[in-house]
C-alpha cells in the first residue's frame, strides 16, 4: 500500500487530486465532519477558474454551498403560494429554459419520494404538490395539494435530484454544460437512512461509469455506507482517507488500497496516533466510547461498559466506565477542541490500551501509525 502523503494547505490537497484525475477517472475520499472536506471542495473548484474570467471554470459541485443557490419563499402574507426561489444567476442553472428540467428531474425524484413538482422559469421558481387521500368509503378520492412546503429532507433530496439531472446532461454532452471537466460531489445527502444510502450510492456510481464519458470525478462523505457501496461500485477508482495531522498540522490522505473502509477501525487508528502524539483533546472520549459501543454490539453484549478490562481494586469497571460517561457527554467541540487535563490523558490511555490489547484489531494498523508519527 502507498505511502500516506502530506499536505500543508487544502489548497495543495485540492492541487493534488487534479493532477491524479490526469490519469484516473474517479477519486473517492472518506473523513469525518469537521475535517475539511467542504472546503476542499471549494478550493478544487477555484483552482478551476480562468484568471482572466472568473465566470469561466471547469467543475459542476455539490456540496452545502448548492443548497444556497435555492431559498424558500414562505408567502408570509398570505400563507397560501410557497415556492423554492432559485438563483438565476447561477451557471448551475444554464440549460433550465431549454432543456425541459421537469422532465428530467421526475424520474430521478420518484426514486426517493412521493410529492411532485413545477418549475417556473419565467419567475424561476419551483412549485411543490402532493395527492392526498381524503374521505372514507364510497366517498374517498385523492386530491392534489398545491404550492405546499415541503419538509427539509424532501428538499435536499429535490436538489440532488437536480443536480443529478445536470450531471446526465453533461454526460450527454449538452451544449449548456460543455464547460464541464470535473465533477466534485460532498457529501450529497448526510442523514440517509441505510436503505436509500445504498440506492444513493449505487444509483450515482452507474450514471457516472459510462463508458464514452471523459468525465472527471471525485467524490467525498462522512457516511461510511454511502462510502462503501461506492468503493465497491467504482473498483478502479483511487480511495482514501482524509485526516488533519495532529502532530505537525496540515493534512493527510491515505490509500484506503482494495480493502473495504470501516469507521471505526479508522477511528480507533486516528485515536492511537493522537495518543502517540500527545495531543489529545476532550472529542477523543467521545470517539472512544463510539468505538467501544461498536464492539460491545458486535460481540452481542448489552453495554459499552463490557469492554472495559476489569481490575482487581475495579472489578465492575465503574471508574473507568463513569469517566466515559462524564466525558463523553460533555459539550466537546470538534470544531473548538480543548486538550485534556493530565489526569485525564492518563486515563484515556489506560482505557484505550487495554482495550487495543483485549480485542484482535489488526496491529499492522498500528505499525501504520507508528511509521506515519516517525516520518513526522
Amino acid at each position: 500500500m502507498p505511502e500516506p502523503e502530506s499536505f500543508n494547505d487544502l489548497s495543495a490537497m485540492a492541487q493534488h487530486l487534479r493532477d491524479e484525475l490526469e490519469n484516473k477517472k474517479f477519486i473517492l475520499l472518506y473523513a469525518y465532519n469537521g475535517v475539511g472536506k467542504t472546503r476542499l471542495s471549494t478550493e478544487f473548484k477555484n483552482l478551476g477558474k480562468d484568471p482572466e474570467d472568473e465566470d469561466k471554470h471547469d467543475t459542476l459541485y455539490f456540496n452545502a454551498f448548492t443548497e444556497d443557490l435555492f431559498t424558500w419563499d414562505n408567502d408570509l402574507e398570505e400563507d397560501s403560494e410557497r415556492s423554492l426561489k432559485i438563483n438565476a444567476e447561477s451557471k448551475f442553472f444554464a440549460g433550465l429554459e431549454e432543456l425541459e428540467m421537469d422532465n428530467r428531474i421526475r424520474p430521478l425524484l420518484e426514486r426517493y419520494t412521493d410529492f411532485d413538482f413545477r418549475i417556473d422559469t419565467d419567475n424561476w421558481k419551483v412549485s411543490f404538490s402532493r395527492d392526498i387521500a381524503i374521505g372514507e368509503g364510497e366517498d374517498a378520492r385523492t386530491v392534489s395539494v398545491d404550492d405546499i412546503k415541503v419538509s427539509r429532507g424532501e428538499e435536499n433530496i429535490f436538489i440532488w435530484c437536480f443536480f443529478l439531472a445536470i450531471v446526465q446532461l453533461t454526460l450527454d454532452g449538452a451544449e449548456a454544460y460543455d464547460w464541464v471537466k470535473y465533477v466534485y460531489i460532498d457529501d450529497p445527502i448526510s442523514s440517509l437512512d441505510e436503505q436509500n444510502a445504498i440506492a444513493v450510492a449505487t444509483h450515482l456510481a452507474r450514471m457516472l461509469k459510462k463508458e464514452d464519458s471523459t468525465l472527471k470525478t471525485v467524490i467525498s462523505t462522512h457516511h461510511t455506507l454511502f462510502f462503501n457501496v461506492l468503493f465497491n461500485e467504482l473498483k478502479r477508482a483511487n480511495k482514501y482517507f482524509l485526516r488533519r495531522d495532529q502532530a505537525a498540522g496540515g493534512y493527510v490522505l491515505r490509500n484506503t488500497g482494495d480493502t473495504p473502509f470501516f469507521h471505526h477501525v479508522a477511528a480507533l487508528t486516528e485515536l492511537y496516533e493522537a495518543e502517540r502524539s500527545g495531543k489529545l483533546y476532550t472529542h477523543h472520549f467521545n470517539m472512544l466510547r463510539a468505538i467501544m459501543e461498536k464492539t460491545a454490539s458486535f460481540h452481542g453484549h448489552a453495554n459499552f461498559s463490557d469492554c472495559i478490562r476489569q481490575h482487581e481494586d475495579d472489578i465492575d469497571c465503574v471508574l473507568y466506565t463513569r469517566i466515559l460517561n462524564l466525558l463523553s457527554h460533555g459539550n466537546y467541540s470538534l470544531y473548538e477542541p480543548r486538550e485534556m487535563l493530565d489526569e485525564n490523558k492518563e486515563h484515556f490511555r489506560r482505557i484505550l490500551h487495554e482495550f487495543i490489547e483485549r480485542y484482535p484489531f489488526n496491529p499492522k494498523l498500528f505499525n501504520v501509525a507508528d511509521t506515519e508519527e516517525k516520518a513526522i
